[in-house]
């Protein structure tokens, strides 16, 4: 998997040194020996990054264990220190600090960041993506290739790496925050996923991964579609009604969300996306002029045949 994974790179993510994240774990631990056991003789050396987030008692020297192991399995180990900080949550503030680590980490600009995501991680996200109601998008999970990100391992099972490290004689670290039911990932590992199995039978994993694959199918016809919608509508910095008028809702919806999301806006949800697709629905009186308001202190606003995204006027005496 590991090497069709990077062999199914274009040739200038094939030619850069591969950066393998490594936490210490197993899935990590796996990952970086199929790395290094795939890597052409004359090929880029493959390197490692350990983050290390000063989240537990004794981080620094597990990080400093787990780089040891890696630069004994023959990568190029770097250990990065990250500050854990911002909304949402140490999970997700976490998750934040890392991933902007290791895209600062990669030896090249085209370098690949290998990540151990297993179908086991993948059926928690497509869990994680129904139960807060996020849509398809979420629920479509992880993508192999996201650059730069690459996730080889997305078809194998987390028992499948810790069977792996057992026979290399690795000695791979179990994380006490996986197991700590005050992180929601952890009650879904432990608590929810094995009651799943048992109630119906087996193969929920597996079966969750699939609805993931298809949902990303669905979503990349979608996403073409909503593209010509795009394309046709699009006036200069505004965009024109007829084309979205014309197209699904689901598909005039991803149009405006790749338009939006291209001229500044962030943190669009789903609300904001039908609001603002509703823009394009034939008004119900006589004027033409409406406006739906969006983080960061926008609006959209529609001027006759076009909508247009504008720095709010806030009303005079604010």
């Amino acid at each position: 998997m590991v090497r069709s994974a990077l062999g199914a790179l274009d040739a200038t993510a094939r030619a850069a040194p591969p950066l393998v994240a490594c936490s210490g774990g197993a899935d990590s631990l796996a990952l970086l020996a199929a790395a290094l056991a795939v890597r052409a003789p004359a090929g880029p050396p493959v390197h490692a990054a350990v983050v290390e987030h000063g989240l537990q008692d004794g981080s620094p020297a597990q990080a400093a264990a787990a780089a040891e192991v890696a630069a004994g399995l023959g990568a190029v180990v770097a250990v990065v220190p990250v500050r854990v900080a911002g909304p949402g949550g140490p999970e997700a503030a976490a998750r934040r600090a890392r991933y902007a680590a290791l895209r600062a980490a990669r030896p090249h600009p085209d370098s690949p960041v290998l990540l151990g995501h297993t179908l086991d991680d993948q059926a928690e996200t497509v869990l994680l993506g129904l139960g807060r109601g996020s849509g398809a998008r979420s629920m479509a999970g992880m993508r192999t290739w996201d650059p730069p990100w690459l996730r080889p391992l997305l078809g194998v099972r987390r028992a499948a790496t810790r069977a792996a490290c057992a026979a290399l004689g690795l000695p791979a670290w179990d994380d006490p925050h996986n197991a700590d039911p005050r992180f929601t990932r952890s009650r879904l590992r432990h608590d929810v996923l094995p009651l799943m199995e048992e109630v119906l039978g087996g193969g929920v994993a597996a079966a969750l991964a699939r609805t993931a694959a298809q949902l990303r199918e669905d979503g990349d016809a979608l996403d073409a579609a909503a593209a010509v919608v795009l394309a046709a509508a699009r006036n200069g910095d505004a965009v024109l009604v007829a084309p979205l008028a014309a197209a699904p809702g689901p598909v005039r919806r991803r149009a405006l969300r790749e338009h939006l999301l291209a001229a500044g806006a962030i943190a669009v949800t789903d609300a904001h996306l039908r609001a603002a697709a509703a823009l394009a629905d034939p008004p119900a009186g006589r004027s033409v002029r409406r406006t739906v308001s969006l983080p960061g202190g926008l609006e959209l606003l529609r001027e006759r045949d076009r909508l247009v995204l504008r720095t709010a006027r806030w009303p005079r005496g604010r």
